[in-house]
């Protein structure tokens, strides 16, 4: 998959009005399986404009703006892969929200956005 079509699956899966999820996030659907893998670098570009996009319509602090990728690594919930991209934020007050998730597809469509990971 092209960066061009990564920009557009993001900004498409993004009007989607479940754009934070709760506490946890479907891993029931069959994503990702049509297009080919993203590679790490693309997935943390994907998962950077999903922060820079969540901050802007006010649904996370604007702290995380800008914050740097602590990890990025595909995970398996329950046989499906998943980029699971993390970043680290010691000015937010709640300790248990210190950390964001944000989890794509292997082919770098966004899924959801927690504080959990899971």
């Amino acid at each position: 998959m092209n960066i061009k079509a990564i920009i557009l699956s993001t900004f498409f899966a993004l009007l989607s009005p479940a754009v934070f999820a709760g506490a946890g996030h479907d891993h029931g659907h069959d994503h990702g399986h049509a297009h080919a893998p993203v590679t790490q670098p693309q997935a943390e570009e994907v998962a950077s404009r999903v922060v820079s996009t969540l901050v802007n319509r006010g649904v996370i602090d604007k702290t995380w703006a800008d914050k740097p990728v602590k990890e990025a690594q595909q995970k398996d919930f329950g046989g499906q892969m998943e980029w699971v991209v993390s970043y680290a934020n010691d000015a937010v007050s709640d300790p248990q929200k210190r950390t964001l998730y944000i989890f794509l597809t292997l082919a770098g469509e966004y899924i959801a956005a927690n504080y959990t990971g899971k």
